[in-house]
Formats: C-alpha cells, sequence, structure tokens
C-alpha cells in the first residue's frame, strides 16, 4: 500500500477522531468509506475493521465525559447489553448480505444522519432540558438499542446519532450526559460487532491498528478544543459534507438495487 494513501487515510481518521470529539457523535460513520474508498478494502472487511476504530475511539471520548461527569452508567450499560445483542446478531446475518447491498445501507444511514445533524444545526434545541425530560419508556429503549446494535453489525456505524436521542426523549437523560453516555454504548456495541465478524474476514491488524491510533489522537485534541469551536457551525458543514459522501456511497453501490 503506498504511503501516500495511508497518510491520507490518517488524516481522515484523525478527522474522524475530532469530529467525535468536538460534536460527539457522527464521525464514526465516515470510517466504512475510509476503509473501503481510500485504503482499498472489500465492504466486509471495511466494515468488520471499522468496528475497533469506532470502539476504541469512543471509548476514549467515553472516558473523558466519564472524568467530567458527563456520563450515566447505569443507563449506558443497560441500553448497551441490549444494544451488544443486536450488533452480535447484525455481524451474524450480515454473512449473508452482499457487500455492495451493506454499502447501499450505509449510504441510507448516512444520509439520514447528516439530515437529522442538519436540521439540529439549524434551530435552537429543545431536548434534553431539564423541564422536558420525560419518564423512561424501558421498552421503547431496549427496542432502539437492538436496532440500533442491529445497524452496527450490519453496515459498521456507531449510531449515536440514533442513541443520542433515545437517551434524551425516552431514557430522560440531559443533552450533555446523553454525549457521553452514547460513547459509552457505541464502545460496547462495537466489541460486540467486532466478535461477530471473528473468523469470517480477514482483518488487517496493522493498518487496522495505524487507522486507530490516529483515530484516538484526534478524538483526545477535538475533546480538548471543543470550548473553542462553534458546534452548530462544524454541525452544518460536516452534515453537507456528510451528505456530499452519502450521495457518491449510494451512487458507487446503485448496482445493488437492481440485484437479483
Amino acid at each position: 500500500m503506498a504511503t501516500s494513501t495511508l497518510l491520507f487515510a490518517g488524516l481522515c481518521a484523525a478527522a474522524i477522531g475530532l469530529i467525535l470529539g468536538l460534536i460527539g457523535g457522527g464521525g464514526s460513520i465516515l470510517t466504512v468509506p475510509v476503509f473501503v474508498y481510500v485504503l482499498g478494502y472489500p465492504a466486509k472487511e471495511a466494515i468488520a475493521m471499522s468496528l475497533p476504530v469506532v470502539g476504541a475511539t469512543s471509548l476514549v471520548g467515553a472516558i473523558g465525559h466519564w472524568r467530567a461527569g458527563n456520563i450515566q452508567v447505569r443507563v449506558g450499560l443497560a441500553f448497551g447489553v441490549v444494544a451488544m445483542a443486536g450488533s452480535f446478531l447484525g455481524a451474524k446475518l450480515a454473512a449473508y448480505i452482499a457487500g455492495p447491498v451493506q454499502l447501499l445501507l450505509l449510504g441510507v444511514v448516512m444520509l439520514t444522519s447528516a439530515t437529522l445533524m442538519l436540521r439540529s444545526s439549524l434551530k435552537t434545541p429543545t431536548v434534553g432540558d431539564a423541564s422536558t425530560v420525560r419518564e423512561r419508556s424501558v421498552p421503547a429503549i431496549a427496542a432502539v438499542g437492538f436496532a440500533v446494535g442491529m445497524l452496527t453489525g450490519i453496515v459498521g456505524i456507531g449510531g449515536g446519532f440514533l442513541i443520542v436521542p433515545a437517551l434524551v426523549v425516552l431514557g430522560g437523560v440531559p443533552m450533555k450526559p446523553a454525549i457521553g453516555t452514547s460513547l459509552l454504548v457505541i464502545a460496547m456495541n462495537a466489541v460486540s460487532g467486532f466478535a461477530g465478524y471473528a473468523g469470517t474476514v480477514v482483518v488487517d491488524w496493522r493498518v487496522m491498528g495505524l487507522v486507530t491510533m490516529v483515530a484516538m489522537a484526534g478524538i483526545v485534541i477535538g475533546t480538548a478544543l471543543v470550548k473553542h469551536v462553534s458546534a452548530a457551525r462544524l454541525k452544518l458543514f460536516f452534515a453537507i459534507f456528510l451528505m456530499t459522501v452519502a450521495v457518491f456511497v449510494l451512487y458507487q453501490n446503485r448496482g445493488a438495487l437492481f440485484a437479483a
């Protein structure tokens, strides 16, 4: 693999970590496209290798939030256990789904994430305020956790754009702790999903390790810079960029729509 390709992939990994640190989610959804379209790995290998990157980076972010008192550990563990079951099952089911179909699903998820992020950046947030907290709905939280886990296993995403609203609206968790708690859930999800892929794909441990280390460094820097950056403006620009990448991924895998 060319040195220039690895350097560019490293820059992308740093950006993924930075975005996770600055806005609490969204960046990890770019990990699979980096492995596929920058490093040239097949879809299934890329999805499997993305999970340790997403998990380790999220864990570093979660530790920072825990130190700041922004994690509700009991809620996160309860949500995460259900999500882990979904993630493991999703990874096992992925063996029966063609790689282009997985990437097509990823494109749809990316487009959805970008749309939600764009909407949140253009309006004043109202969820997460103590006055709007509702009573916890355990069955609904479990259902969302399982569904997010399935997505993690099938397309290799963290799912923070779904976990945070679920924790806020259904779990009664204020916004800041919801962001920190979501990182804990994502880390748990990723471990389970990677276990589900074990033995079914070939993993390039060297490249995966390099990307993981750079992304972890990025989230440390992003967390340190969060007080100096406008999260709303960053979300706006990142949402537009994410939409562009989503359209590219959908176009590249459009043939999956017509496959028998």
